[in-house]
């Protein structure tokens, strides 16, 4: 995750000092662990790797900024043009088919959500709100971003091979970089953070934001194992995830399966900058790096495994911020330069097995 500080120092290092980098690498794996989820969910559940993972990261962090300033942010009119294709393209099918019963759901969803945020968010004191109701106003607007988008770009293509379904990513990818830089400008930003206050522990002061991180991050984890665990939609994904065909003959839609992990995907990636925006300034294009380091540690875990790819991306967090005191200049490229021994380690042991038909 790209500080506001490097740690750049040609000094030997004392244990205090590695103690505070140790802290650093901890928060920012956190966060990193968090993006590998949601990139391990996506691929087993749709086999797509999910490049603009990172973009809905920037996107809740600047929506919580617009928020906090009393504008509407530019993400709502995105939520409503997205709403509208999907609406269209969704109803069309309806009207091809006669499933006349689709079409309210259709226009509730995909109208009806859209236009009322956008009549709350027009009708209150947005500045005056708690942060926790900001918080709250501005996941609602960014997470229904996933499912659309998984309806309008990756949908139609469910059964192409990985390699057209990344190729969509990249484009993807590209596209909402601009509508960034449209929606939000080039400036950066920040937001208060949640509490202030610091903490003293072993000697080292930690950061009343630090915690939130850490804390959330954990919590939103443990949610994701009990979601996977305990309910019905849960193990539908996982069943989608272990085998797509047998997901299907069982009765499970391959779709809503797709639509529920992008909606997961989103929600991670929206919280995870709005956890960050108050320790980092975030621009339009940041998510995208961070993504890339949550993609490191989701290869650590072999894009299949949960654990691997949050001990992968913690391993990642660390590495960054220990590079940082001796090579701030290089710690980039030594963080993705860890995919190089990950990859030909799982070349050299894993046996070619061809794509599910």
């Amino acid at each position: 995750m790209a500080r506001d500080h490097d740690n750049n120092n040609d000094g030997p290092m004392n244990f205090e000092i590695a103690l505070l980098l140790g802290q650093d690498g901890i928060t920012n794996g956190a966060i990193y662990a968090l993006l590998a989820l949601a990139l391990v969910l996506a691929f087993a559940v749709t086999r797509v790797i999910f490049i603009p993972q990172g973009e809905f990261v920037a996107y809740g962090a600047l929506t919580l900024v617009a928020l906090q300033a009393g504008m509407l942010p530019g993400t709502l009119w995105l939520l409503i043009g997205a709403g509208v294709l999907v609406a269209l393209v969704d109803g069309i099918d309806a009207l091809r088919t006669r499933q006349w019963r689709r079409l309210v759901p259709i226009a509730g969803w995909n109208l009806a959500l859209p236009l009322g945020l956008w009549g709350l968010l027009s009708a209150i004191d947005l500045p005056r709100m708690p942060m926790a109701v900001q918080i709250l106003l501005g996941l609602l607007v960014v997470v229904p971003l996933g499912p659309m988008l998984y309806r309008l770009a990756y949908q139609p293509l469910a059964g192409a091979s990985v390699l057209v379904l990344l190729i969509v990513s990249v484009a993807v990818h590209v596209v909402m970089v601009g509508l960034g830089l449209l929606l939000f400008g080039a400036e950066g930003s920040r937001t208060p953070p949640f509490s202030e206050g610091r903490f003293e522990f072993a000697g080292i002061v930690v950061g009343a934001q630090t915690l939130w991180v850490i804390g959330c991050s954990a919590a939103l984890i443990v949610i994701l194992y009990l979601m996977f665990e305990r309910t019905i939609y849960g193990k539908a994904l996982r069943a989608t995830a272990v085998n797509r065909l047998g997901a299907r003959l069982m009765g499970i839609p391959t779709t809503l399966a797709g639509k529920l992990s992008f909606f997961l995907c989103a929600l991670i990636g929206a919280a995870s900058g709005m956890l960050i925006a108050p320790i980092t300034t975030i621009y339009y294009d940041t998510g995208f790096l961070i993504g890339l380091k949550g993609f490191v540690g989701a290869i650590i875990g072999g894009l299949a495994s949960y654990p691997l790819a949050a001990v992968g991306a913690l391993l990642v967090g660390l590495l960054e911020s220990y590079s940082s005191f001796w090579a701030s200049a290089y710690k980039e490229v030594i963080v993705f330069t860890l995919i190089i021994p990950v990859l030909l380690w799982r070349s050299l042991r894993t046996h070619h097995v061809e794509e599910e038909e």
